[in-house]
């Protein structure tokens, strides 16, 4: 007869610790993906924020940008009484102003 030498309690053993082992890793995986403040999915909250914001940037240089077209222009007396008469009415003294609106 053929005497087995297999431990199978050493197996059993190893399968439990496997599980242990698997069971901490799981835990730790959702713990990052899930519940931890720097989680996975506060990181993509703060990356879509971020590209909103950037975009918001690249809108507010591009006013500026024009702004500061419009002062450079504005430096000569003559563009800034204009632009003063276009936009605000403005006039020179014993000067009547007549503005015609029309309807579309």
């Amino acid at each position: 007869m053929i005497k087995n030498n297999f431990n199978w309690n050493s197996l059993n053993s190893f399968k439990r610790s496997y599980y242990i082992y698997g069971g901490i890793l799981l835990g730790f995986i959702i713990w990052m993906v899930f519940i931890d403040s720097h989680s996975l999915i506060i990181h993509s909250e703060l990356n879509r924020e971020i590209k909103k914001l950037e975009s918001e940037k690249k809108a507010l240089e591009s006013i500026i940008n024009n702004d500061k077209n419009t002062i450079k222009q504005l430096n000569n007396i003559d563009s800034l009484e204009r632009f003063a008469r276009e936009n605000y009415g403005h006039k020179k003294e014993n000067e009547t102003i007549f503005i015609i609106e029309t309807q579309d």
